[in-house]
């Protein structure tokens, strides 16, 4: 009996095969059962984005990638700038993230990434207020000027007269922290000290991206076992949560320490940051909590940090491969300021307005950037805001 059943296995199993060879061999990307597109995505690794340019435009900007069967890899891909606007802008209220979504990313609390409804809106338009604020863009160009010319400027100095090779990306992403920290707490991490060792705060924040992305791919019923035992990617997320919870609650203690001074004296570069500026606003909105000023820190960290280093490797490579635009853009430069020391701090509106054409060349990398949007399988929305810049 046995020697039969195996021989008719092996036959339907062909015919499942080949209805499904049939199925996809017109295709860029295949969907086969149990593995889903998995295959197709596995095999182009070595080319992923140049592959998904291809795929986006066979498919007309917009594919739905799936993943294993019981896997968490459910995915809308889009380029089309109209869905973008769509589902960030015009009919955001339209696609709530869902109880997973918040499940998977809940060390964020109730901040800007994670919310929904009114308390989305209640942050967006309090950040808003805020980042409009003229006297906070003159702190953040200060900021940026000041760290790279005492940080950014002599790290790349010294690993060039030392031969040194760096993962630019990295060098970025600890830059972009150092500033975005500045910007949000006040307080600066020196995370490109010469001669320091790995900063725990910046370790900590890159242990949970990587652990909220193992959250998007595995099982969720996985995950959650691990959690349960604190074995895996959730032990480190924990180990993260344990350094950055205590440390932004030392932050905000300090801070409420000057916040009457502040009320009288917002002109005070202490009192610049956004934490400060937001404990500033109970006096007009009413009593503002730990938990809020936590959760609104540990989202703009988190959101600011990636992005940005992300796009800035993004216009080194497409710069590099170019040399045409190279070269235009060191003309500008060369053009536009009266030596090197002049060019390398300028910062603020006025000035970097005479680099049009490096201005063009940034929107352009931009534009290049693929966007892609979690799916919530379960309530049939779109997250309006899991937008991640490649």
């Amino acid at each position: 009996m046995a020697l039969l059943v195996i021989p008719m296995v092996l036959v339907i199993l062909f015919f499942i095969f080949l209805y499904y060879w049939r199925c996809n061999r017109n295709t860029p990307i295949g969907d086969w059962p149990i593995v889903g597109m998995l295959p197709g995505l596995y095999l182009n690794a070595s080319n992923i984005h140049d592959y998904a340019t291809m795929l986006l435009k066979y498919h007309g900007g917009t594919l739905v990638f799936k993943g294993p069967w019981l896997s968490n890899m459910k995915f809308i891909a889009t380029c089309d700038p109209m869905n973008l606007h769509h589902i960030s802008s015009r009919s955001f209220e339209n696609y709530g993230k869902g109880s997973e979504f918040h499940e998977v990313f809940e060390i964020l609390g109730d901040g800007i990434l994670n919310a929904d409804g009114e308390t989305w809106k209640y942050s967006r338009a309090l950040l808003h207020s805020l980042f409009r604020q003229r006297s906070f863009e003159f702190f953040l160009q200060k900021t940026i000027q000041e760290k790279l010319e005492s940080c950014f400027l002599p790290f790349l100095d010294h690993i060039s007269k030392e031969g040194m090779e760096v993962d630019i990306q990295d060098t970025f992403q600890k830059f972009i922290f150092d500033i975005v920290s500045l910007a949000i707490l006040g307080f600066d991490p020196d995370c490109l000290a010469i001669g320091s060792p790995n900063v725990a705060l910046e370790k900590a924040f890159s242990e949970m991206e990587a652990s909220i992305l193992y959250r998007h791919v595995v099982p969720h019923f996985l995950w959650k076992l691990q959690k349960w035992l604190q074995i895996g990617e959730e032990k480190k997320l924990i180990k993260a949560r344990k350094i950055i919870d205590p440390f932004l609650h030392e932050q905000i203690t300090s801070k409420r320490k000057v916040q009457r001074k502040c009320n009288n004296n917002q002109k005070d570069e202490a009192c610049s940051d956004v934490l400060t500026n937001i404990m500033v606003q109970e006096w007009v909105k009413g009593p503002i909590d730990d938990k809020f000023l936590r959760d609104t820190a540990i989202n703009l960290l988190a959101a600011g940090r990636d992005t940005i280093s992300a796009g800035l490797c993004w216009f080194i490579w497409l710069v590099a491969t170019h040399p045409y635009v190279e070269a235009k853009i060191i003309e500008e430069i060369r053009s536009s300021f009266r030596d090197k020391k002049e060019a390398c701090t300028a910062f603020g509106y006025e000035k970097l307005g005479k680099l049009v054409y490096l201005h063009a060349a940034i929107c352009e990398t931009l534009r290049l950037s693929k966007v892609y949007v979690k799916e919530d399988s379960d309530e049939r929305h779109t997250t309006g805001d899991a937008f991640y810049v490649l």
